[in-house]
Formats: structure tokens, sequence, C-alpha cells
């Protein structure tokens, strides 16, 4: 048993039969696709305080230092001390 963590943003629609992957070979499926308008109405909500993004967020820094950022998500798990 394992997991299977599928991130996509796909210019035209895709099908996919996740039976193939979740069924005969027993794996927990997350999945996570970005929608149209995503971001500009979760930075709303954010911006509103209709989100609480304490539990998710890890780090903070400015974005000058966003070279430093993406070397702490390409490290590893341990570089986010809320990983389990």
């Amino acid at each position: 048993m394992g997991t299977f963590v599928g991130f996509s943003v796909m210019r035209e629609p895709v099908t996919a039969d996740w039976t193939i992957i979740g069924d005969t070979k027993e794996l927990n499926i997350h999945g996570s696709h970005l929608g149209l308008y995503t971001y500009p109405l979760t930075i709303d909500y954010i911006n509103r305080n209709l989100i609480d993004v304490e539990p998710i967020v890890t780090h903070v820094m400015p974005m000058d230092n966003f070279e430093e950022g993406f070397q702490k998500v390409f490290t590893s798990f341990t570089a986010c001390p809320r990983t389990k």
C-alpha cells in the first residue's frame, strides 16, 4: 500500500482512469488541480481573513529571498517544521 500524490495544471481537459492506480495497486490517491481564477479568489479570501493560513504556512520571507524559499521546498520535508 502506498500513496500517489498528483498536482496538475492542464491546458486541455484530461481524462484519467484512476481505477488502474487506486484499485489494482491499492494506493491512496491525493490530488490538486488549479482551477480558473483560483488565485485571485484565494488571495481575496486570505486578505479578508476568511481563511486561516496559520496551520499551513511554515515559512514567511521577503520576495527578494524567493530562491531561498524554493530551496526550502526542494531540499527535504524536514525543512517544514510542521511536517509529521
